[in-house]
């Protein structure tokens, strides 16, 4: 790992015009990504020699990334909130959220992109294209994290489109459409950055305290952004050419098949309520139990038909209480309150619709039994989005192109894509997570499944560009 004092770097300066802020220029980079750019010697990107003048050229070979600097890229987000356990803290508008975005944009300018930051926090790199009335082709994802999360959950996908950049820099290799890179903030708690870009971010959200205390607001203009003018990011529905993101799986399927390349298919829609149970608050020594309204009890027999309820419809829905607070907390008071969250995720917005029918349902039936109101109040959304046809054909044609194994497959979880496909036509792709484990310090992929990912992701954008 890179030495952790060659990034130490302050919060980033910006100076702003009527939509965006242009970033200075960072002097400080990793040691262990900027061995590898291009020193403009003449050398190969893999390091030999060129042919000497009047010899037969090579039959030329389709470009492919380099592995080991994005396996280095990777290597060094960790700089940033790593943790002795391997894993990553990088919470959202956090000091060392901030401090991996400068690094990010070091980099993205040494690919020769124009980065800026918009009125949302999203960082973006710009490369202009041939065509000036071609449509961008963008990729990108996020770099920040859950609490004691992973170290490749966002990293990756954000991590490759950078390399995808420097790639066709040093190869010289032009493109019709313009590139953009993205790195959106907030993933981690709501997709703010690409939920702004499709105008999905209403002012009450601004006010929501993130996991790094600070509000999406005022972690907003921590970044570069401007949280009273975030509603001007948003972008028009065809405003680009299309989406794609690398990520890990995130589940097992993939490492236990054995395959190599997941093929997205669509991705499943969130919806996240706020349960509150109200009781009565009482003495844990003198309040017979049959008099009890205790709210805590009452929250559990709710929480068990949540998971009754989703494991017994029909489909693949899933319904979670992620989050629970007793009030006031004590060891010898009856719980008067209880504070929980609920979510519920399917490919189909109608299913999650149905799902919560039957909780709420169950929910009426709970308040009759043990004496106590329960409310459940919606507070996020975020739409189901199928992958593009078209798109799933590129991304499968360049993974058959590369020799990889591959495999159609849905994401079970929420990303960044899923806002961008109100925009145009998206494409995701999958790599294999060990075990399946994700959002904790065992999250890993191997660096050679990395490396296959990139280079679908590589060829994903050649075919779109070529397509027209």
């Amino acid at each position: 790992m890179t030495d952790p004092q060659a990034f130490k770097v302050g919060p980033a300066r910006v100076i702003r015009d009527s939509t965006t802020c242009s970033r200075r220029n960072f002097v400080k980079t990793s040691p262990a990504v900027a061995a590898v750019l291009v020193s403009g010697s003449a050398v190969s990107v893999s390091g030999a020699a060129l042919p000497a003048p009047g010899s037969r050229p090579p039959r030329p070979q389709p470009p492919t990334v380099d592995g080991d600097r994005l396996n280095a890229m990777l290597a060094d987000f960790r700089q940033f909130g790593g943790t002795p356990d391997n894993g990553t803290t990088r919470l959202a508008y956090s000091d060392d959220d901030l401090a991996c975005r400068e690094y990010a944009a070091t980099v993205m300018e040494r690919a020769g992109l124009e980065v800026s930051i918009d009125l949302a926090g999203n960082l973006i790199g710009r490369r202009p294209g041939t065509d000036p009335d071609a449509l961008p082709i963008i990729v990108g994802s996020h770099i920040d994290t859950v609490p004691a999360g992973g170290s490749y959950d966002g990293h990756l996908g954000s991590a490759a489109a950078i390399e995808v950049a420097l790639t066709l820099h040093e190869r010289d290799i032009a493109l019709r459409h313009p590139l953009e890179v993205i790195i959106f903030p907030n993933e981690e708690g709501g997709k703010t950055g690409s939920r702004a870009l499709v105008g999905r971010v209403p002012p009450s959200d601004l006010e929501i305290v993130t996991a790094s205390g600070f509000t999406i607001g005022d972690g907003t203009a921590r970044i570069g952004g401007d949280p009273a003018r975030i509603a001007e990011a948003q972008r028009e529905p065809g405003s680009m050419a299309g989406f794609f993101e690398l990520h890990i799986e995130q589940g097992a399927f993939l490492e236990a098949d054995g395959i190599e390349i997941g093929v997205v298919e669509g991705i499943v829609g969130i919806r996240r309520w706020n349960i509150t149970v109200r009781g009565m608050q009482n003495h844990a020594g003198t309040t017979p139990m049959p008099q009890r309204r205790d709210a805590l009890v009452a929250a559990a027999d709710l929480i068990r038909a949540v998971n009754e309820v989703a494991n017994t419809m029909p489909g693949r829905q899933v319904a979670t209480v992620g989050r629970i607070e007793a009030v006031p907390g004590a060891p010898n008071v009856v719980p008067g309150e209880v504070r929980a969250t609920l979510e519920i995720r399917d490919l189909e917005m109608s299913k999650i619709a149905l799902v919560f029918t039957e909780i709420e349902r169950r929910a009426r039936a709970v308040e009759e039994a043990r004496g106590v109101t329960i409310a459940l109040d919606h507070f996020y959304e975020s739409l189901a989005a199928p992958t593009d046809p078209r798109f799933r054909d590129i991304v499968e044609a360049s993974a058959n192109a590369l020799g990889y194994t591959n495999v159609r497959m849905p994401s079970g979880a929420g990303h960044d894509a899923q806002s961008m496909a109100e925009l145009g036509p998206v494409g995701m792709i999958f790599v294999p997570s060990r075990d399946g484990i994700s959002h904790s310090p065992d999250e890993y992929t191997a660096p050679e499944d990395n490396t296959r990912g990139a280079n679908v992701l590589l060829h994903s954008v050649l075919a779109l560009d070529g397509s027209g």
